[in-house]
């Protein structure tokens, strides 16, 4: 159910949601001649149009989630390799049955760095299908196909496939590996994302070592205009927003004991 609760209510509160609810309200109270309300929605959505896509406020907000966990110093030996889904293009693997890789791919590509520099450690990919109505292969089945077909031997490889957000990859990934104590996994995940990933994966009862990949910023942001690219940097507002409601929801929804969760 929260899933599904989720993926609605995020329908609604995304930027570009926002925006045109924004201007549908201004549409339709201007027919009944209420000049003021109309005029204060016209405006919030131009401030959220503009915020979003020519200024730094997503690299700004998705930066203090990247720099909370550290690059660590490679370990001596592990027992392996935790890859969450979302590097994946769903809907394309879907239909083609290939392993196309997303904006958030370089979290296949690092993990399969660290398969090749640790080639005794197992690679379990945890991601089915983040859709509402999901169809064709899951993310692990893709994940899977990306690791075999660059050398990865299959019997290293396990696939959990039946999460569909991160609470479900902690959960699953706790009940598909049973680690032993004292077994070392990495978690890969984009370095945003790895504060409520730890989290979830702490309240799960696995301590994983967060080996952050996939930056989408420099670690020396600052307050200015981004003129040039306006439909990356509404994308990465977009991002950022859902990552901040993301890490609240889950705290005030109990799946995480801190509303930050930092080293």
């Amino acid at each position: 159910m929260f899933f599904f609760i989720s993926k609605a209510l995020w329908l609604i509160a995304q930027p570009a949601s926002l925006i045109l609810l924004l201007l549908l309200v201004a549409f339709a109270v201007g027919f009944r001649r209420k000049r003021g309300l109309s005029q204060v929605c016209v405006a919030l959505a131009a401030v959220i149009l503009f915020a979003c896509a020519f200024t730094s406020l997503g690299y700004l907000a998705l930066q203090p989630l990247e720099e909370t966990f550290p690059h660590p110093a490679p370990p001596a030996d592990i027992a392996g390799i935790i890859v969450l889904g979302g590097g994946m293009d769903a809907e394309i693997n879907a239909m083609r049955h290939g392993y196309e890789l997303n904006r958030s791919g370089d979290r296949f590509v690092e993990a399969l760095r660290l398969a090749q520099a640790y080639p005794r450690a197992r690679i379990l990919i945890s991601g089915g299908s983040g859709m509402m109505f999901p169809e064709g292969d899951t993310e692990a089945q893709a994940g899977s196909r990306f690791f075999t077909a660059l050398g990865i031997d299959p019997a290293r490889i396990i696939e959990e496939g039946g999460s569909r957000n991160t609470e479900e990859n902690a959960r699953l990934t706790r009940e598909t590996l049973n680690p032993k104590p004292g077994d070392t996994w990495l978690l890969v995940t984009s370095a945003f994302h790895m504060p409520r990933s730890v989290g979830l994966f702490r309240k799960a009862g696995i301590d994983v070592v967060p080996w952050p990949t996939d930056y989408f910023t420099t670690g020396g942001e600052g307050v200015g205009l981004r003129l040039d690219q306006p439909s990356e940097n509404f994308s990465v507002a977009t991002r950022a927003m859902r990552e901040w409601v993301g890490l609240l929801a889950y705290w005030l929804t109990g799946k995480i004991d801190e509303p930050w969760p930092k080293p």
